[in-house]
């Protein structure tokens, strides 16, 4: 089998309402729902064949790479774990155990930690690659699935469920976690003229700093398992908010999802001490004060993006303000397709 260069890439996430009901113990125990949307900023994968007998992992946004004998395991550099593991449970799974030769190169269009799905996107497009390279049919679902396995079980990263199906369907989408494991990904009957309406009205802020966000969930985690009351109470009623956003935007009432925005930034700051910080909340005010719909930050907290909601007019106004806390403000568009991959000219 002559195999070709194989490129792929994989839509990152704005999670609107909902986020930490797709992280164990709590959709083990009472189910989650969570309600996100891609956005047009990916996560990219090229695979090259070799023919002389090494593998090459390439984090290229990092300037990290590894070079070594294709024989599995690899014994790669640790930094490099996500391209490893998704390289070795790939030749496991559909080579026979097989260790191919090549070069696996990915990147993001955001930096790590920006709460913004970019690790699980990176896998969910390495596993779309890979499935191509070897010639291997997938359904996004099991696509997601394997994603999940590997950054999960395989790697042991903590994290939610939500990212690897939003990667892997794309769109804006309802997304339910199930006691039984199932994922149910229910695409949100939104009008046109509302999408169009809600990118006009996103602002995205970088805040400058990146974060671990395995430290928020471990944190979360624990406080459910202990049986916080406080944390119980912030997700459930993350929870109720997700459905609630839903309803908001199938009615095309921006005003109210700004509403909702921030009564489930105040739910999320519940789950965990460090979700929020001084400067995110100076800017958090900056922005109320302005007069945006509302806003949050996106996934788990700590830094990275926040997201916010203003009438279109005055998106160049609040771009500016927030420009002026010394991060990066932008617009964004919403993007409707999930992971894709295609063999290179």
């Amino acid at each position: 089998m002559i195999r070709q260069r194989v490129r792929a890439r994989a839509p990152l996430r704005l999670g609107f309402g909902g986020g930490g009901t797709d992280v164990s113990p709590y959709w083990n125990t009472h189910g989650g729902a969570v309600l996100n949307a891609t956005i047009d900023l990916f996560a990219h994968v090229t695979i090259d064949p070799r023919a002389d007998g090494l593998v090459s992992l390439v984090a290229a946004d990092r300037d990290m790479s590894w070079t070594g004998a294709a024989a599995l395991p690899l014994n790669a550099d640790p930094n490099l774990r996500l391209l490893e593991g998704v390289y070795v449970r790939c030749m496991r799974e559909f080579a026979g155990g097989q260790a191919i030769p090549l070069t696996l190169t990915s990147y993001a269009d955001c930096p790590p930690g920006s709460g913004l799905g970019s690790s699980s996107g990176l896998v969910v497009a390495m596993v779309e690659a890979m499935r191509r390279f070897l010639g291997v049919e997938l359904t996004p679902d099991a696509l997601a699935r394997l994603a999940f396995e590997i950054e999960r079980e395989d790697l042991g990263l903590a994290g939610g469920r939500q990212d690897q199906w939003t990667a892997a369907f794309g769109g804006l989408n309802l997304m339910h976690f199930k006691t039984d494991g199932q994922v149910v990904v229910e695409r949100a009957p939104v009008a046109p003229q509302v999408l169009r309406e809600l990118e006009s009205s996103l602002v995205l802020y970088f805040t400058g700093v990146s974060r671990e966000s395995a430290a928020i969930i471990d944190e979360q985690t624990a406080n459910m398992r202990s049986g916080s009351a406080r944390s119980l109470e912030g997700l459930h009623a993350l929870k109720v908010g997700a459905f609630d956003m839903r309803e908001a935007l199938v009615a095309g009432d921006l005003a109210r999802l700004g509403e909702l925005l921030d009564a489930g930034w105040l739910s999320k700051k519940l789950t965990a001490h460090n979700i929020s910080s001084a400067k995110i909340d100076e800017v958090y005010e900056a922005a109320k004060a302005f007069g945006v719909f509302g806003g949050k930050v996106s996934g788990a907290g700590g830094g990275g993006f926040m997201m916010f909601l203003v009438e279109p007019t005055r998106r160049e106004g609040l771009k500016r303000l927030l420009t002026g806390f010394g991060g990066m403000a932008q617009g964004c568009r919403l993007e409707e397709r999930g992971a894709e991959s295609w063999v290179a000219p």
